[in-house]
């Protein structure tokens, strides 16, 4: 359903590097800086960018929203948080691990960004 996902950021080093850090943590390569300033992460045929905002105000979070990311395996979830921590991430929710709703058991770890953008590192 979705072809990419964008998050504002009012430090695009200081992004890139807590980006980098979670990404290669599920597989990923570094992001690039496109030609308009972007920094840009492919992997599994979707897309992430990290930009500034293009009507020159600060970037802020959305209250409410989560950018959810699939991972492999419970340990790779597990990398991911550690990876986002060391890099200047914070923790929020839960510990990292298993939740059962509905029917469902899914392995889960949640960081917030440097900018305040919450992620969520989800097993199936």
């Amino acid at each position: 359903m979705f072809t990419h996902m964008t998050v504002g950021s009012n430090d695009l080093e200081k992004s890139k590097i807590f980006y980098d850090a979670i990404f290669e943590a599920m597989g990923a390569n570094p992001g690039f800086l496109d030609p308009k300033g972007r920094v840009v992460y492919i992997h599994k045929r979707a897309m992430f960018l990290v930009t500034k905002p293009i009507d020159d105000q600060p970037a802020t979070f959305a209250n409410g929203a989560t950018i959810g990311l699939s991972t492999d395996s419970p340990e790779q979830t597990d990398a991911w948080h550690a990876a986002g921590i060391a890099a200047g991430g914070t923790p929020i929710e839960d510990p990292p691990g298993w939740r059962e709703s509905n029917g469902l058991r899914l392995y889960l770890a949640y960081l917030r960004d440097p900018d305040g953008n919450k992620l969520c590192a989800l097993h199936r």
